[in-house]
């Protein structure tokens, strides 16, 4: 049995050269603490005996400090598992990647990631396109291979945002997107089509909108029966001023319960915006594209305007009177952000990287 299979054995390690100069290590993120640390050590002695110094190891989860013990370079360009990192970080990989490679034909990229295999695709599709644009017609075999790995490998276990920022990379790289720098206020998201998070339906929503992962708004929790609405408007006024990475969370707070559950997240960026009414189908949607309890037919609607001011001609849009609004966001299980301890440094923690020190333990995320 060769050390590779032993180790994939042992946590479920996946070891790929998705070409001879790029090595894809991915772990599960239940991977058990104890067992990943040892395959962490077991992965570095491997990569020193076949590739010495020449190797630099690309870390696209949370910062650890074994991690960077082991190897002789590490870059860290972790971003929350699930979810797409900022277009300007998906630009910087890119070129520290060609300019490793391109610095001597020996040198070689280990993309590192402990959770969802998402995370690998978004790098590798991303670089894929990016030596497009540079690279000789010799490297067109690279390409196919990382195209193969994306669609074997990340297509089946990807989130849709991960898709639309690759999108937006190739696009911006092509040309083909143009970009555009005027602010943007968001006034309206508008739910058409209402989830059933509740036993007699409907869902109590909530929005978080982060802007470069930093909180920036919370919406009132709505009270939405099932069968007496066909939508729901979520009014932001005056309008949200939002400018880059966008990152917005519809949350459904449970009924009589401490917990709450993702009923949509969705990420953009908005120099890609270039009109004021934006639609995001149930495929389109993270965690909603396949989630039964998001009709087929559901859709997310977005109204921005090129200032704070309220619209004019928008009353069509007020909610009956069978939605109520609760604007007491001072609930801990409300104002809690899932992002701020991302990226605490961690010496070898079995804890979750999400994990939340001033909320009370009865207070539950799911998603």
């Amino acid at each position: 049995m060769s050390l590779t299979a032993a180790m994939e054995s042992s946590c479920e390690l996946d070891l790929v050269y998705i070409t001879e100069r790029i090595i894809a290590v991915s772990y599960p993120s239940v991977a058990e603490e104890q067992s990943y640390s040892s395959n962490l050590r077991e992965v570095a002695h491997m990569l020193k005996s076949k590739h010495g110094n020449n190797y630099v190891l690309f870390n696209l989860s949370e910062r650890r400090r074994d991690v960077n013990k082991l190897h002789p370079k590490v870059l860290d360009f972790g971003w929350p598992d699930m979810h797409t990192p900022a277009l300007e970080k998906i630009c910087s990989i890119c070129k520290a990647m060609d300019t490793w490679l391109n610095a001597a034909p020996h040198n070689v990229v280990v993309l590192h990631n402990k959770g969802n295999r998402g995370r690998l695709g978004v790098v590798v599709a991303a670089y894929m396109h990016y030596s497009n644009i540079s690279a000789s017609a010799d490297q067109a075999l690279d390409r196919f291979a990382m195209k193969r790995f994306y669609e074997d490998k990340v297509v089946p276990v990807g989130q849709p945002s991960q898709k639309r920022y690759i999108h937006y990379f190739s696009g911006l790289l092509s040309g083909s997107i143009k970009m555009n720098n005027k602010p943007l206020f968001l006034h309206h998201v508008i739910m058409h089509g209402i989830p059933n998070f509740e036993s007699k339906g409907g869902c109590r929503p909530f929005l978080k909108i982060y802007q470069a992962m930093q909180p920036v708004y919370t919406s009132g929790i709505y009270n939405v029966q099932g069968d007496s609405q066909t939508g729901i408007c979520i009014t932001i006024e005056p309008g949200l001023l939002l400018k880059g990475d966008i990152l917005l969370k519809c949350y459904h707070k449970k009924f009589r319960s401490p917990t709450r559950d993702v009923i949509f997240r969705v990420q953009f960026h908005t120099c890609a915006v270039h009109d004021l009414d934006v639609v995001f189908g149930k495929e389109d949607l993270d965690e909603a594209f396949r989630d039964d309890r998001f009709p087929e037919y559901g859709k997310v609607e977005f109204v921005f305007s090129y200032g704070p001011e309220k619209i004019q001609g928008m009353e069509h849009l007020e909610n009956g009177p069978s939605v109520s609004v609760d604007y007491n966001t001072s609930d801990p299980l409300i104002r809690w952000d899932s992002y701020e301890n991302f990226n605490i440094q961690r010496e070898d923690s079995a804890e979750g990287a999400w994990a939340e020190p001033s909320l009370p333990s009865k207070h539950l995320e799911k998603g």
